[in-house]
């Protein structure tokens, strides 16, 4: 390791634990500890101290972004039940089946006339990057109890799915750029590889996984600190299993998830909960995604801070609001909620370490417009991580006090009972600490 990335692994460990010190008391500010980490992250970097580069440090930077994303992926699919589809799932569905993809083509659209010079796949690969929101940066306004059951499910299983719904086009839409690695092989190839083999390959690693746990819980073979080390053994598995074949470890490791968890089934009689089997998966991932929001400042925002234009700001305040906030207002069209709450939820789509890591492997991959579009993205998360941030707890009291005073018989928002969610822990993980 070199002084520079030593001195980096320390001030990391500082910033953590000065916050973790603090956390409690700083949970109901709108500090949050991914300000506190992309701050210390843009110190680390050229613009300032210039201990980490993308430069001389991208291998390990990808690396430590892709585990992250992957774990998170695995354990977020595993935690949606179908009791969360179909207790007031209508709002996530709408939210994903239409919110998601106008919310792609919105940024695909409006990046046009503001981002010049990008080809039209360019401007839809930034559309595609920048659509998965993170409940992450807004966990205040997303669990405060005093927001309506519905809408915080809602919101928790819209942030679990919709990162992986986006790989597909981000995979896609990569692989239709010229010049890249990935579209040697073209759209149809990639299409087979990252879509069809890769899901395949996810599918069986990820039951075969599930029933062998359960089977080794059922004879009393398997101890809880190793089950929770199988999850992330079969996590990077699956993941692993696509990338040796070309695919697409991300899609892999989503689809795995959810297989994982259908194999596992029920809990077995004396074993433990699928929570407590996944607990070292989420914070190991939440570990990692903290780490990832340190590496971002560094490496991608304080770079784009140097030479910022006012097209990339414009694109990065209406990436936050337009492109989000119109697709959401027209998937809850005839939905009954009341205008408060569609605001709400409209506001509430940050974007955190999806886009983050879709951002590094654009650098990665070399796109043409690889500069223009890593500063779009740069921008636009740094933007959220501040204003989602700053926002989270003053707009979740709000929110809540109106619910509470607006509450009749009939409001579509109170539909949910608060015991509704699968038995999820809220804000699993490190990178849904505040």
């Amino acid at each position: 390791m070199s002084g520079g990335s030593g001195w980096a692994v320390v001030t990391f460990s500082t910033v953590t634990a000065g916050y973790a010190l603090v956390s409690r008391r700083l949970s109901s500010t709108p500090v949050s500890s991914q300000i506190v980490l992309v701050g210390a992250g843009v110190l680390l970097g050229p613009a300032a101290l210039d201990l980490l580069d993308l430069g001389h440090d991208a291998a390990p930077i990808l690396t430590l972004a892709e585990a992250a994303l992957t774990l998170i992926l695995f354990t977020d699919a595993m935690a949606i039940t179908r009791r969360d589809l179909r207790v007031g799932g209508f709002l996530p569905r709408r939210l994903l089946g239409i919110g998601m993809p106008l919310s792609i083509g919105a940024g695909w659209l409006l990046a046009w006339p503001l981002l010049p010079g990008l080809t039209a796949w360019e401007l839809a690969l930034v559309g595609a990057v920048l659509a998965p929101t993170d409940a992450a940066l807004g966990k205040s306004a997303v669990f405060n109890p005093r927001v309506p059951a519905l809408v915080r499910e809602g919101l928790n299983v819209e942030s679990g799915l919709n990162d992986g719904m986006t790989l597909p086009f981000f995979v896609l839409f990569l692989a239709a750029l010229p010049g890249t690695v990935t579209s040697e092989e073209g759209v149809q190839g990639i299409f087979w590889r990252s879509m069809v083999l890769s899901t395949a390959l996810g599918l069986a690693a990820g039951w075969l996984g599930g029933r062998l746990l359960r089977w080794s819980r059922a004879r009393g073979w398997a101890g809880l600190e190793w089950s929770q080390v199988f999850v992330v053994a079969i996590a990077a598995g699956a993941y692993g299993l696509a990338v040796v074949t070309d695919g697409s470890g991300f899609i892999a490791a989503w689809v795995a998830g959810f297989a994982f968890a259908a194999g596992l089934g029920p809990a077995v009689p004396g074993a433990e909960t699928r929570e407590r089997t996944t607990e070292f998966a989420e914070d190991l991932g939440g570990l990692l995604a903290s780490l990832s929001f340190l590496v971002f400042g560094a490496v991608l925002l304080g770079p784009a801070l140097e030479d910022l234009d006012w097209r990339v700001v414009t694109y990065a305040v209406l990436s936050l609001t337009v492109v989000r906030m119109v697709p959401v207002a027209l998937s809850l069209i005839g939905s009954g909620l009341r205008l408060p709450t569609v605001a709400y939820i409209a506001w509430l789509g940050p974007r955190g370490l999806a886009s983050i890591v879709f951002g590094l492997l654009v650098v990665e991959e070399n796109v043409p417009g690889v500069r223009l579009v890593g500063q779009v993205v740069a921008v636009t998360v740094g933007l959220s991580v501040l204003l989602h941030g700053l926002s989270a707890v003053t707009f979740a009291e709000r929110y809540g006090a109106w619910y509470e005073t607006a509450r009749v018989p009939g409001l579509r928002e109170g539909t949910v009972a608060p015991e509704a969610g699968g038995g999820r822990r809220p804000g699993r993980g490190l990178h849904r600490l505040r």
